[in-house]
């Protein structure tokens, strides 16, 4: 005959020197509590039975176990037995964590790999997703522990159909995305702190977003921005308009670059640090975004800007400063430009340039995906590119490649020269 389990099973584990308890059905149980029992220390023990978290003694542990089955009875008498161990935290406070750099579970871990978070994502992205899209809502109220796929579903249907600030319906938006994002690793990390919990986002697959590119520039306008005097008024348009379309920095890491991250003598710029919050007066400093330095093309025309600008107002702590003098004119320090200047800049290079935008979406950004396309049709390797804009996927890459006017001219001759060596000229539909 097989033996019967134990009702229980407490055992002293000397790496972290606690007392573990497994409960198993014959204790009185049912069994989808007892499965939330097994190999769990004493510390997990409910707030009402706190006294008896840190068993000294073999004796003192047994003593813990039953005033933990005569309350987990008890409880399931009341029908909140199995909530007991899962938490009676409800969905709208668990996410809510989650936007808070201080309280986010995510902060510690990714803080153990040494890839801090950037205070933007739980600022302007979480924090934004929280308060006008989730909170509110009746889903929120649900305890975490009795969540069902169905509750989800619903859910998910009511964000579908709410209705952004331009009056588009949510569903099938990069908002849509983000919101059931944020939900999703919510979900996650507590299925990781309460294994036995059945994760209602299990069987769903997330929503998919094909992200909108934004236009390039070909080869020809691109250079037109640095084809003559006129175009790009002073030192500190010329360097920055080079950072971006020249070196591939993004705006925040153009304004905060260093001396020290200048190398001369290469020539190469070190990207180590990124304003986070670029858009914003509260912006703080942090690293790049991919939580890496990497370094990048130091042009001679972004070389050239940059002794000029320092001629003109002195180097400062930041390579992009404006010399700042007190009442008397005496220079007391420098200060960057914000993103103000280059949003008011940007256009009005383009429009000196005489380029047409013709319905395209040129933003600075759009610099960096200019860059990109150049490269890769001068023959640079994709991988190349990928690490000098920064990415940690090749696939975003890629996103950043353009077909260029070139690119079908240089099919066509290609298709034509196939076509002429196998002899295929003046071919007519039958």
């Amino acid at each position: 005959m097989p033996k019967t389990p134990e009702p229980y099973v407490i055992y002293y584990r000397k790496d972290s020197r606690t007392y573990n308890l497994t409960l198993n059905p014959n204790c009185g149980l049912p069994r989808r509590v007892c499965l939330e029992w097994r190999r769990r220390s004493f510390q997990h023990l409910p707030d009402e039975l706190a006294e008896y978290r840190s068993p000294k003694s073999m004796a003192e542990a047994k003593i813990g176990k039953d005033f933990l089955i005569a309350f987990l009875k008890r409880k399931q008498e009341e029908g909140s037995a199995r909530n007991t161990a899962a938490g009676n935290v409800t969905v709208g406070e668990w996410i809510r964590r989650f936007t808070d750099i201080e309280t986010s579970p995510r902060t510690g871990i990714n803080a153990s790999k040494n890839r801090p978070y950037s205070v933007d994502t739980f600022r302007s992205t979480y924090n934004a997703y929280y308060t006008c899209h989730i909170q509110g809502d009746p889903f929120t109220e649900l305890r975490m522990a009795e969540v069902e796929e169905d509750d989800v579903l619903d859910f998910c249907t009511r964000m579908s159909i709410d209705k952004l600030l331009d009056g588009r319906p949510m569903g099938g938006t990069r908002t849509y995305k983000g919101v059931l994002g944020l939900v999703r690793m919510a979900f996650r990390f507590y299925q990781r702190k309460n294994h036995n919990w059945i994760n209602p986002f299990t069987y769903l697959d997330p929503p998919k977003y094909e992200s909108k590119t934004r236009d390039a520039l070909p080869e020809e306008e691109m250079m037109k921005l640095f084809s003559k005097p006129g175009i790009l008024e002073g030192a500190m348009e010329t360097g920055v308009c080079a950072a971006i379309f020249l070196g591939g920095l993004r705006r925040s890491e153009v304004f905060a670059l260093r001396p020290e991250d200048l190398d001369w003598a290469t020539p190469k710029i070190t990207v180590r640090r990124s304003w986070q919050m670029f858009d914003y007066k509260d912006r703080v400093m942090g690293p790049p975004k991919g939580k890496k330095p990497r370094e990048t093309h130091f042009d001679p025309i972004l070389q050239a800007a940059i002794k000029k600008l320092w001629e003109e107002n002195g180097s400062h702590e930041y390579v992009f400063s404006f010399r700042v003098k007190d009442k008397n004119g005496k220079t007391i320090g420098g200060k960057t430009p914000g993103p103000a200047w280059i949003r008011g800049k940007f256009p009005k290079w383009l429009e000196r340039a005489g380029i047409e935008l013709g319905g395209r979406e040129i933003v600075p950004h759009s610099s960096r995906h200019s860059l990109a396309t150049l490269l890769y049709e001068k023959g640079v390797p994709i991988q190349h590119i990928q690490e000098l804009l920064g990415h940690s996927d090749i696939e975003t890459t890629k996103i950043y490649l353009h077909t260029s006017g070139k690119t079908i001219q240089a099919v066509k001759k290609t298709m034509s020269s196939v076509m002429d060596e196998n002899k295929i000229i003046d071919f007519k539909v039958s």
